[in-house]
């Protein structure tokens, strides 16, 4: 199986920590330059030297912010004059929870332009590099609600859903230079994200934290939360030439915890 990065450059996005920072440790024991991109240029700093290194890598990062889509274009632009991507991990925090009934209309379209505007305008100035280096892999972290929505989880369940259909659109396109497109649907992830929700749902419930995680793990036949490395290594796999046929699709991270096919 042929899983070797070499020589291939990724960018990885909301690569600070969780499963962004996890996939791209995974794709630099793989042999690949990865250029992490964040808002905090500190933490970035502190965990570039963490990746693995051999004397062919070369390893960056990007300071940018999703809200911000101008700069981030900018930022990218600028990446790309030293160096084309292979590989684009679309990945960013999600919106907060709440019931979709009421959510404000400004959670809906800020959720948008951090993930679909962001991730539509990153490939659009990576695809050509892609083309012509032959290579190309576009993988969006996303969520399992895109096959049954999350209670609670309203502004991200429409937004989510949304990115799955452009990926899906995309990934037709696409297909025909070689380039894949696929997401990935991670289930309870052992990240900041998954630790606010049970914080959030703990206090509603008014259970313990502990009671809660407990309860959420019933729901899961594996019957624990992820480790990110776990989603990580998915995410490594599908960049690698080892996935060269995979294209369009989702893929549940998720320990069996989705009921459907």
């Amino acid at each position: 199986m042929d899983l070797n990065l070499t020589n291939k450059n990724a960018l990885v996005c909301g690569g600070s920590r969780g499963i962004g920072l996890a996939a791209a440790m995974e794709m630099a024991e793989l042999g690949a330059n990865i250029t992490l991109v964040a808002r905090n240029g500190d933490r970035l700093a502190e965990i570039i030297h963490s990746l693995h290194r051999d004397s062919s890598q070369d390893h960056d990062f990007l300071v940018a912010d999703f809200s911000n889509p101008i700069d981030l274009s900018k930022r990218v632009k600028t990446l790309l004059m030293r160096k084309p991507i292979h590989i684009l991990l679309n990945n960013t925090g999600g919106p907060k929870g709440g019931p979709i009934a009421e959510a404000a209309v400004e959670e809906f379209t800020s959720a948008f332009n951090n993930h679909l505007v962001c991730a539509h305008i990153l490939t659009n100035l990576i695809k050509k590099g892609m083309i012509k280096e032959g290579y190309g892999r576009i993988i969006n972290v996303i969520s399992t609600s895109v096959k049954e929505p999350i209670p609670g989880l309203g502004v991200s369940n429409t937004i989510r859903g949304a990115v799955a259909s452009w990926s899906k659109t995309m990934a037709g396109e696409l297909g025909q230079h070689g380039i894949t497109v696929n997401n990935i649907l991670p289930g309870y992830t052992q990240t900041d994200r998954l630790k606010s929700l049970i914080t959030k749902k703990a206090e509603k419930s008014g259970k313990s934290e502990e009671e809660t995680a407990a309860e959420m793990m019933k729901n899961v036949p594996l019957g624990r939360f992820a480790d990110p490395k776990e989603t990580g290594a998915v995410i490594a796999f599908l960049a690698s030439p080892a996935a060269s046929y995979v294209n369009g699709i989702n893929v549940p991270v998720d320990g069996g915890r989705t009921r459907s096919l």
